[in-house]
């Protein structure tokens, strides 16, 4: 039955709740268009990305880039007297950052005509919210069209005494105003990795403890071995194969994580934990239920390739809708979404997912890996190089890695390409263009790049592929 104050609800053409990636440019696209348009958000206008996750995380590791390179000054003929790390104004340079990009979304919003309402929305009918406002009071509002797009959270692990230790996520990490004594990093994923190699370039001792056999688990062997001695060499401690079993302490003072490796138990003691082990959706406790909006049985809303819920004229975008996790995914399901509302049919079907690790040097890849391609019988010819190979990285003094590309054997499309070494997001990109538009390796091997670009070090890896 409809509560009564559902009766009461102002209409709008469409209704969002959250203001992440999909769901603001979405409401952009709408207002313009002259629709009636709200949406809601709790707390990060803008979402996770421009207030506590992408671009703060990067702000910060390109200030340990900056600390490393003092580091490393003689080596480039630079020599000072010493330097030290401030993390007051470390953090203060993100802050400035974060409050450009908050008040260019807040301009947005308003010049698109999108009415922005900010407070915690709860579905009490299909298509219904009630916002506890932010300033007080609540409002209730109905969509003919409603769009979830209310994101993911760090997760936890239940691990007994790590919620009672009140352990950092990578919110809190990024707001530090000082240098970790001995931090443990709980996680050897994209987030756990990344913060781990900063903060021990600002001068933290740091630990990262996995339960899988080697980092980054999910790439190819040859890459987790490389990620690992590049981490050994600037000092980092690494408890792979370790399962922790229990913590007592408190982080920020002193904690304590009991591990049981190989079969027996051993304790690491630190200053700080810092949980990266995972995310959670922000489904529970906001009425799907109420509004005829099935979850998956891990939290996230059940969607097709359309991004359509179980509920009518509902869709779902972005991570709680079980999509990868990047803000560049979040905005091709706002293509998705947008297409379909104009009577296209375009759909999250065999789409690229590329992506970037911003470790120094960095990790990124499009396509398939040897593993996949090995777990799914593809057969491919490989070619791999030394990021050495490439010139432009001596004279960066930026040696470390190397370019990989699997090729069809039967014809010579590209299949995948993996890149672990100096600005290697950028080197991706110009493959997956390539990939993209169909054509073959040998397009790249034949074409001019300029000389001295990292660029030109794809003519000579697609020069090291196999003939058919």
């Amino acid at each position: 039955m409809r509560p009564d104050n559902a009766t009461d609800a102002v209409e709008y053409e469409f209704l969002v709740l959250g203001t992440g990636e999909g769901s603001k440019y979405l409401a952009w696209t709408l207002a313009k268009q002259g629709r009636r348009v709200a949406i809601v958000e709790r707390k990060y206008i803008g979402g996770s990305c421009p207030n506590i996750a992408c671009l703060p995380s990067k702000n910060i590791i390109h200030s340990a880039k900056v600390a490393s390179y003092f580091r490393r000054g003689e080596e480039f003929g630079v020599l000072s007297d010493g330097f030290r790390v401030d993390m007051g104004a470390v953090r203060e340079r993100k802050r400035k950052m974060v409050r450009g990009l908050v008040d260019l979304h807040v301009n947005n919003f308003r010049s698109s005509g999108t009415e922005l309402i900010l407070g915690s929305g709860k579905f009490i009918a299909p298509r219904t919210i009630e916002v506890s406002l932010n300033d007080g009071g609540t409002r209730t509002l109905r969509g003919e069209k409603v769009i979830i797009g209310v994101g993911t959270r760090a997760l936890i692990p239940d691990i007994p005494g790590l919620r009672e230790a009140q352990p950092m996520t990578h919110i809190e990490a990024l707001e530090l105003d000082r240098i970790p004594e001995h931090l443990l990093v709980l996680g050897g994923g994209y987030i756990g990795l990344e913060l781990a190699q900063a903060f021990r370039r600002f001068g933290s001792r740091v630990t990262v403890i996995d339960r899988n056999s080697r980092l980054a688990h999910r790439e190819d062997r040859d890459v987790s071995e490389a990620l690992q001695e590049l981490f050994r060499d600037e000092g980092i401690d690494l408890a792979l194969d370790s399962a922790p079993k229990r913590v007592a302490g408190s982080s920020g003072q002193s904690v304590r994580i009991v591990l049981e490796r190989g079969g027996a138990e051993e304790t690491i003691e630190g200053t700080d934990i810092l949980a990266a082990a995972g995310r959670s959706p922000n489904t529970d406790g906001i009425g799907l239920e109420t509004a005829g909006v099935e979850l998956t049985d891990k939290g996230y809303v059940k969607v097709n390739e359309r991004l359509e819920t179980t509920a009518a004229n509902v869709w779902a975008i972005g991570e709680c809708a079980g999509s990868p996790q990047f803000t560049h995914i979040a905005y091709d399901d706002f293509r998705v979404i947008r297409d379909q509302l104009a009577g296209g049919s375009r759909t999250t079907t065999a789409r690229q997912v590329p992506y970037c690790m911003f470790t120094d040097p960095e990790v990124a890849r499009v396509g398939l890996n040897e593993t996949e391609a090995k777990a799914k019988g593809i057969p491919y010819r490989l070619a791999r190089i030394p990021m050495s190979t490439d010139l432009r990285t001596r004279t960066l003094s930026e040696t470390r890695g190397f370019m990989k590309a699997l090729i069809d054997t039967e014809s010579d499309r590209i299949l995948g390409f993996t890149v672990f070494g100096t600005e290697g997001g950028e080197i991706m990109g110009a493959v997956q263009i390539a990939m993209i538009a169909g054509l073959p390796y040998t397009a790249l091997r034949d074409a001019v790049i300029t000389h001295p670009t990292l660029l030109e070090g794809l003519i000579a890896l697609f020069s090291a592929v196999p003939p058919r």
